[in-house]
């Protein structure tokens, strides 16, 4: 059995996980310099309006209205909206193994996550998604990963670009 078909353990998983959470902790915390700049303050006040709004929906929220706003020069704009657009997209899988039961199938012998929210349809709830947690999960969380260094990165040239506080 090759490593791709080896289904991952347990600890692998929660590693990965752990990676993936530490990854986005550090990445979403540079959006207190992004809203330093934008609202031309200094970073310990940032900090304060950072921390007052408690979700990432939220903080991303203010960063594109604060980008959005008309003296805002172009250039400076869309290289937030671009930060902004690759944090949300990233936020679906950190989001998926945050807020997720994880279960083992003894019958299969794999691991697996069980989604703890509720999609309210039209005339039906569905609730319980099941994801098993195999060689492609653990590639998709890998990925990710590696798409918030990218977003790491283009926050802290952007920081250095227009000269926010750092």
């Amino acid at each position: 059995m090759s490593d791709a078909d080896r289904a991952p353990d347990l600890d692998e998983i929660l590693l990965r996980v752990g990676h993936l959470n530490y990854t986005w902790t550090n990445t979403e915390s540079l959006l207190i310099h992004l809203i330093a700049g934008l609202c031309g303050i200094d970073k310990d006040t940032s900090v304060i309006l950072f921390l007052t709004l408690n979700t990432t929906r939220a903080r991303l929220d203010l960063v594109e209205r604060l980008a959005k706003m008309d003296h805002r020069l172009a250039p400076e704009r869309d290289g937030i909206l671009a930060i902004a657009q690759s944090m949300q997209k990233s936020s679906a899988l950190r989001n998926r193994y945050n807020h997720c039961i994880y279960a083992f199938d003894p019958q299969e012998g794999q691991h697996r996550t069980i989604l703890m929210r509720i999609a309210d349809r039209r005339d039906h709830l569905r609730m319980g998604q099941v994801n098993v947690l195999d060689a492609a999960a653990l590639a998709d969380i890998d990925a990710a990963i590696a798409d918030l260094r990218a977003i790491n990165r283009m926050i802290w040239a952007h920081v250095a670009a227009w000269n926010y506080p750092a």
